[in-house]
This record gives structure tokens, sequence and C-alpha cells, in this order.
């Protein structure tokens, strides 16, 4: 795919450095000092605005195929995705910084319909996002990641094994899970595999699970520590992260605290936020977080804009004993580490972004509808013409290792097993490696 960005800051070089080996990328600033650290990578650079219709037209450009406005004025992506529509096919991607912003688009999408809205095909609010990938883990007890395919008819749900585990050190053969749950990856050492019968679940592997969400959650109460709700959180840092944050929660019964160093901040918090204790001082105070009671908290979220910050307090909170700390870290390649020293979930907020546009406009193209474990596992849907042979699953022969994990026939969802009869028409979710991909499309194509 061609594809165009618009705005040289970090989110583009994220998006462009994750891309530009399988994508032809152009980015386009009217800064030069912007664009110069854009230089190590093998991409079109372009000096000028893309607000100027002379250069949208211009050949490279107008023929792309997506379109990222991600420049740090909203007013000016939106205006670069009105007008990139009016001259291409382009898919047009605009980020926004501002709810306003957001609601607006929407606004004028649902209640006014209008055309010009609906130049811009995908909206990104990066905060709502971030937010929304913390919402998900949180809700679930215990696990560090969460997906959902089919309308929320099948999950993916990954969780880590800890002393305490009844997995723990058993071979996956001699493991019982239900008929509606797949093991379909462990991830060890920051490697992911996929396992066979003979795989063992060691200290700290991370085992990732596919099934219908009934069936997650009675292997989650079966195997995993946690057997009730979260209750209690505790947020670390009031920015726009922390404030979405809690806005969502309040909408639930859980018991919420926010710690924010900017008493400012914390006074209009305060007013904002209705059923969240605003306290004002530091994260990193251990007397505070005693007082506090951290360490009797079931979840502790640390969302302040500095990395040594967030893993002071996340690290000082599980001392504590709290059960659950998911931090924020800037960097992707950073979250594998804060993990090693302690912290139970770190995320980026700049990986989730990047994740959205890889398989939301990217990958989706090529049947790649998530990405997990930082790229390394991609789930596949294959849908299998009216021609295909029908066959019990034990007959299809693949070229690599994979998980047939889910199969939609119609409106219905199936966790097969070996016996399972795949039909012509029906739609595959496939489990593998993302260096295995291409392999498993070309064996069902």
């Amino acid at each position: 795919m061609r594809i165009i960005i618009y705005g040289a800051n970090d989110m583009a070089s994220a998006i462009a450095a994750e891309l530009f080996e399988d994508h032809d990328i152009i980015v386009i600033d009217p800064n030069q000092k912007s664009l110069e650290g854009f230089s190590k990578l093998d991409i079109g650079i372009l000096c000028a605005d893309a607000l100027n219709i002379k250069i949208l037209k211009n050949g490279d450009i107008k023929d792309a195929d997506a379109f990222i406005a991600l420049s740090n004025d909203d007013e000016s992506n939106i205006i670069a995705c009105l007008m990139m529509r009016q001259i291409s096919n382009a898919q047009t991607i605009c980020f926004v910084n501002k709810k306003e912003s957001m609601e607006s688009i929407n606004a004028l999408k649902d209640e006014y319909k209008s055309s010009y809205a609906n130049c811009i095909d995908t909206i990104i609010w990066p905060q709502k996002l971030f937010v929304q990938e913390i919402f998900k883990i949180i809700t679930v007890p215990e696990a560090v990641d969460v997906e959902n395919f089919a309308q929320g008819r099948a999950r993916l749900l990954e969780y880590r094994i800890k002393e305490d585990s009844e997995l723990l050190n058993k071979k996956l053969k001699d493991c019982y899970f239900n008929s509606e749950v797949l093991v379909v990856g462990i991830v060890r050492n920051d490697e992911l595999f996929i396992p066979n019968g003979n795989s063992e679940f060691l200290l700290n592997d991370k085992a990732i699970l596919m099934g219908s969400p009934i069936g997650l959650d009675i292997a989650a109460s079966e195997l995993f520590e946690s057997k009730g709700k979260v209750k209690k959180i505790t947020i670390i840092g009031g920015g726009s992260v922390g404030y979405e944050l809690a806005n969502q929660f309040e909408k639930t019964s859980m018991s919420l605290k926010m710690i924010e160093n900017n008493y400012e901040r914390c006074e209009e918090l305060s007013v904002n936020l209705k059923k969240t204790l605003v306290l004002s001082g530091s994260g990193t105070s251990l007397d505070l977080l005693e007082e506090e009671e951290t360490g009797k908290c079931d979840v502790v979220v640390a969302v302040t804009d500095n990395d040594e910050k967030n893993l002071l307090c996340s690290l000082l909170s599980k001392q504590l004993g709290a059960k659950k700390v998911i931090t924020r870290v800037s960097q992707g390649t950073t979250a594998n580490l804060f993990e090693r020293v302690g912290v139970d979930v770190a995320i980026s907020q700049k990986e989730a972004c990047v994740n959205e546009i890889k398989n939301r406009i990217i990958e989706s193209r090529a049947g790649v509808i998530a990405t997990v474990e930082r790229g390394q596992g991609e789930i596949l849907e294959i849908n299998l013409s009216p021609e295909f042979s029908p066959k019990p699953l034990y007959d299809i022969k693949m070229p690599v290792p994979c998980v047939i994990a889910i199969v939609k026939r119609g409106s219905k969802v199936i966790i097969p097993k070996g016996q399972t009869v795949i039909q012509p028409n029906d739609s595959l979710l496939i489990f593998t490696k993302t260096n295995d991909v291409v392999k498993v499309k070309e064996c069902l194509k």
C-alpha cells in the first residue's frame, strides 16, 4: 500500500517505523527540522503543507491507498482529510487531540448525516483508544490482554502463569479446559510460540486463550487466582488519560481514588468527577500510598506522563500488596522491561495507535483482524470458498504451527475440535505467528 502521513511528530515516527518495510510511505510536513528524524527510514519525505491542494494533487499522493492526518492541530487534520477525499479514493484516517473534535465529527455523521464528515473514514483520539485498552484489561480479572471478535461472541484472553496457578509445571495435554476454550499460544521470555500437547506451562509464562466469553469466564474462575470482580481502583496521574479512565469507571459500581500532584488540577478534577476521591500528592510517596491503603486495591493504574515515575509508583504499589498494576509507557519497547521487573501490564499509547492503524486500516485488507504480543502473533480471518470440500478439522494439514480457534457459520460461532467438520463458506479465525501468516493463507486460499 501507499500511505501518506501528514505531520512529522512522534506518533508519525512510530507508525512509519512499523510500516515502512512492507508499504510505500510518504511523510509530509511544512517544517524541515521536524522531518530530519525520518531520514533514517527508507521512506519518502516532502517538506510541504498538506493543506495546499496543489501538493495533494501530486500523483504520488493522490494515488495513495491511505491518508493519515496526525499533525498536532485537529482543524488541520480534518481539513486535510476533507480535501484528500475530494481528489482521491484513499482511505482517510484523522487523528484528533481534543474530545470536542471527535464529538463534533461524530455528531455531523450521526445526527446531521453530513457528507463532509463522511469524508473521514476513521477517527482516532489516542487518549480514548488508550483508555479503552486499559478498561478492557481491568474489567477481566487477572487478564493481561483482551480482544473481542464476532460482535463479542468470541474472545481472546491472556493470563500470566503465577506461583499459585493451577497450570504451573503442567503439560497442556494434562490440563483440563472446558469445550469452549482453546490454548492458542504461550509467551516465554518475550517470545511467542504455538503450543502442542507436550508444551509445559512455566512460571511467568503468558498463556493465550481463545473461545466463547462464557467458556473463558469458567476457565478463569477455575484456573486463575481471582474469583471476584474488581472493586477498588487507584489511578495515579490526573492528566487527560487519568481523567477519561476515571470518567469511564464512574459508570460502574467500583470504588475509585485518584492521586494527582498538581493541586490546581486536583480542584478541577474534583469538580468534574462525581464519584472519584481525588487526592493531592505524589504517587511515589510511600507514606501516602500506605495511608490510602493502596496495597488493598484490586488494580492500581499509573498513567502520569513520566515513565520513571510510573514504574516507581507501580512497584511501590505492588510491594504494598496491590493485586494488579497497570503502567503507562511511552514506547512499546519499554513495556517488556517493565513487565520483567514486576509490572503486571505495561501499555504504550503509541503502540495502541499503531495497532489500530494496522488492524483496522492496513492489514484488514489482508485478512488480519488483530495483532497480539507486540506484533509477534496475528489472528487471521479466512473465508472459505463455496467449492471447499467438507472435511473434519483433523484432516486439514497446515504447513506451519497455527490454531483454527473459531469457526463462524452464518450467525453461529463454533469452538472447533478435531472432529468438527469444516464446511464451504465457513469463516475461520486462525491464530498464528506473524512470520507464518503468508503460508497459512496460501494453504487455505
